[in-house]
């Protein structure tokens, strides 16, 4: 069921009030307010203009060319950040990895998350190509301190000439790069749903078919919810283009979940979230879904929801949700956002699916800070997802770089107390909305120092906020599995019993009642 909610967008502008009617200046700002640096090795000032010219057969590792900070306090707070600049190249090559080349890029570090992005122009990566404007777009979520936000030009594993006019440089706070209500909704639910007990679990195995030897584990477990991730071609770019060939193999993983997932999950008394982790089109080099900028991809998607909710509804009895996305990710404007996308996907499942909840994902791979403009849809019985990886440069070190870094920390004041802090965007969110929260998935690396701990920090805080929960993951890759350990990925072997195993199954244990707000249910 839809339902009625005038919801109004932001629109940007030199003064735009804030939430108590407050006018509250947004400023442009010019090179002259960046705090740059000294030029690299390879890149000089020429008047009012960077020229970078890295000798042919050079691969510079780091970025070459100049980086500044930009002052945040100026700028106000805002979504993102727009920065524009002129810039001429010549002869640059094209990288061997996909994500060097011409860098007129930002970094943006988090420091409650630990996390840092660095989204880059998308206009142009190498070649040769006369005076241009180049544009990139930093989402902040919030950010507004100095030093979060820098600003790097220059050019990164290739060779060739890339001249930056400093002087055109324009940044420009964004306000409406997604939608955010002026007026909030309610999230409703039927009582069936309200009345739904927390439920714990795990993130079921990806890429291969499923065992009975699996849900006899789970079930011992005490694993009461399972995502069931359709998956494959995870990290890589330009995948999943041939929509024919991606229907028919999604269409084989829709048949395993319903001859033989379900059917298990009943027997075992489990419910399943159907999470369709790999959409058609797949991901750009900036890791943001296709779909959000091509209309056929987006099409497939609603069309693909459509024939989801035609073939599996009225199985509400062991279908958990419609995990719509997994991990969207936009950064900068796009013909579909990443909202809107799920909102018409969701619209297309009610005209089919009346019942079945439907589960949203934030932007920014689903975290936690994405909440702070996370928008709910007004339509009953959904459900809103997190994805509870901080600080990522923990829970993944070693495996997107970083570390080693111990849990709790309190150099850096890492504990529970500041995981209760960094998951503070989504429990507003919970409590403002009447929101029911799935933690879709959370985890630490098998060799990160108490990673144990750092599970056992976390589900408490689940349990006591009434989130549904499943932990990443079970049997599939070794880094993430509770039934393997090691010092790393090279090291890997299979465990029957270790600290990590023993603090996820006392949380699929855990016999306290949820402490979870209440949800408004539907009539």
């Amino acid at each position: 069921m839809i339902i009625p909610c005038i919801i109004a967008f932001a629109c940007m502008a030199a003064t735009v009030p804030d939430g108590c009617g407050v006018a509250t200046q947004r400023v442009a700002l010019t090179s002259h307010d960046v705090r740059w640096g000294k030029p690299t090795q390879y890149a000089w000032l020429d008047g009012g203009n960077l020229v970078v010219n890295v000798p042919h057969g050079e691969t510079p590792s780091s970025i070459v060319g100049i980086s500044g900070v930009v002052p945040m306090r100026k700028i106000g707070p805002a979504q993102a950040v727009k920065a524009t600049i002129r810039a001429r190249g010549t002869g640059i090559a094209k990288p061997a990895v996909k994500y060097h080349g011409l860098k007129f890029q930002f970094r943006v570090f988090d420091h409650m998350t630990g996390m840092a992005r660095y989204p880059n122009t998308a206009t142009v990566k190498h070649g040769t190509f006369p005076w241009r404007t180049l544009d990139v777009f930093a989402v902040l979520g919030g950010l507004e301190s100095d030093g979060d936000v820098s600003l790097h030009l220059g050019l990164q594993g290739t060779s060739g000439e890339v001249e930056f006019d400093l002087s055109s440089l324009v940044l420009e706070p964004v306000e409406n790069l997604f939608p955010k209500p002026e007026a909030a909704c309610k999230a409703l639910y039927s009582p069936d749903v309200a009345d739904m007990p927390q439920l714990r679990g795990v993130m079921l195995p990806g890429g291969r078919d499923m065992t009975e030897d699996d849900f006899r584990e789970m079930a011992r477990w005490g694993v009461r919810l399972g995502r069931c991730q359709m998956i494959r071609n995870w990290g890589a770019t330009g995948t999943d283009q041939d929509l024919d060939e991606y229907d028919s193999w999604i269409n084989g993983r829709l048949d395993h979940l319903e001859t033989f997932v379900l059917p298990m999950a009943r027997k075992y008394g489990m419910r399943i979230v159907v999470d369709v982790h790999v959409p058609p089109g797949g991901r750009n080099s900036a890791g943001e879904m296709n779909m959000f900028f091509d209309a056929r991809f987006r099409d497939r998607f609603v069309a693909l929801w459509r024939r989801i909710a035609t073939r599996f509804k009225g199985n509400t009895d062991v279908i958990y949700g419609y995990d719509l996305i997994n991990e969207p990710q936009q950064l900068r404007p796009a013909p579909f956002d990443y909202w809107s996308v799920q909102r018409d996907a969701a619209v297309a499942v009610r005209e089919i699916d009346p019942d079945t909840p439907i589960i949203v994902e934030a932007n920014n791979m689903d975290s936690p800070q994405a909440f702070a403009y996370m928008m709910p849809f007004s339509i009953s019985n959904v459900i809103y997802s997190v994805h509870v990886y901080v600080p990522s440069d923990y829970t993944h070190q070693s495996v997107h770089g970083g570390g080693p870094l111990p849990w709790p920390n309190p150099d850096r004041g890492h504990d529970s107390n500041y995981l209760r802090r960094a998951l503070s965007n989504v429990r507003d969110f919970q409590k403002r909305h009447g929101a029911r929260i799935y933690v879709g998935e959370f985890s630490a690396v098998a060799w990160a120092e108490g990673a144990d701990r750092y599970i056992a920090d976390c589900i408490p805080i689940f349990d006591e906020y009434g989130w549904d929960w499943t932990y990443h993951s079970f049997r599939g890759w070794s880094g993430w599995s509770v039934e393997h350990e090691g010092a790393d990925i090279s090291h890997m072997t299979l465990s029957a019993d270790n600290p990590r195993k023993r603090a996820l199954l006392a949380g699929l244990g855990s016999s306290r009642k949820p402490k979870g707000d209440e949800h408004e249910k539907t009539d």
